[in-house]
């Protein structure tokens, strides 16, 4: 189906949703301003309105919210947010892709281009923003997915909700649970700042170009961090630690964090948790309770 034209004036309550752009769009404007997709920034463009629409309402954006997108690429999904939200703030790294978005808001959403902000940054740079995010929704690179959402996490505490899509199988690594599987270093950290559920999937054939795998969309709402004398990153090198051999036990993984595999093992029992314990069994209040017991003098 084609998509409306850009030139369909604003959604009033009761019409036709507002235009977005399609597969034919999404190349027509890269050719336009020279773009090919690259591996390397993990370009994977959102070419599919359905998709757009499910993500956006999965998201659960109020219309008073203010949304941080990272790597808003061609504009797709930002049409939509800006549809969803008050305003929308997106950091993009590519200088080309940067330049065009303005002009793709004012062509697609004239109504909504003071609504709009544009930083031009690495994402894993940025700590500062023109406006203040309370919802993060973004297509993230594959590579970089991870490190970029705690990274927000941490500098942007205003930031309450969101819903990220990433590869398949890291929504599953941020979302697992102890006891599973795929738990892991994305997991427990991911649970300091908030809770991550899996959202849905996403094929593969709703993006140009087509990645070879599926991708997976995480939701999270931030929640208080354990009440603990240490500090985040006292118990990130526990959890650091713990899961660089993940076949040890506990007491024998945090024996060079520790010191020795005998405060190691004083630190567990301190903190209630079993020495031959695995690190994929425990939460993040227990990591926490780890690096409290390991901060505190021996009496």
């Amino acid at each position: 189906m084609t998509e409306p034209s850009p030139s369909a004036p604003e959604s009033l309550p009761g019409a036709a949703p507002a235009p977005l752009m399609g597969a034919s769009d999404i190349r027509r404007l890269a050719e336009e301003i020279g773009v090919r997709p690259t591996k390397t920034l993990g370009q994977n463009f959102v070419i599919d309105g359905n998709t757009i629409r499910r993500i956006v309402n999965t998201a659960d954006i109020r219309a008073d919210e203010t949304v941080l997108e990272v790597g808003p690429g061609l504009g797709s999904l930002t049409l939509g947010l800006l549809d969803a939200a008050r305003s929308v703030v997106a950091v993009e790294i590519d200088p080309v892709l940067a330049g065009r978005l303005p002009a793709t808001v004012g062509q697609w959403r004239p109504h909504a281009v003071g609504n709009f902000h544009l930083v031009l940054a690495d994402a894993m740079r940025v700590t500062e923003l023109p406006v203040e995010p309370t919802a993060l929704v973004a297509n993230l690179p594959y590579n970089v997915a991870v490190p970029v959402v705690l990274h927000l996490l941490q500098h942007f505490p205003s930031l309450q909700h969101g819903l990220v899509m990433v590869q398949d199988e890291v929504a599953d690594r941020l979302a697992a649970g102890p006891g599973s599987k795929t738990y892991g270093v994305p997991s427990v950290k991911a649970a300091w700042y908030s809770s991550m559920r899996k959202a849905g999937v996403i094929g593969m054939n709703v993006f140009w170009p087509a990645p070879k795998i599926h991708s997976g969309l995480v939701a999270f709402t931030r929640r208080e961090p354990p009440v603990t004398t240490a500090t985040r990153e006292q118990v990130f090198a526990v959890i650091d630690a713990a899961f660089a051999q993940r076949r040890k036990t506990l007491r024998a993984a945090l024996a060079g964090w520790a010191g020795s595999a005998a405060e190691a093992e004083r630190c567990l029992r301190a903190a209630g948790i079993d020495p031959t314990a695995r690190g994929e069994v425990i939460d993040i209040a227990a990591f926490a309770r780890i690096a409290e017991a390991h901060e505190q003098p021996v009496a």
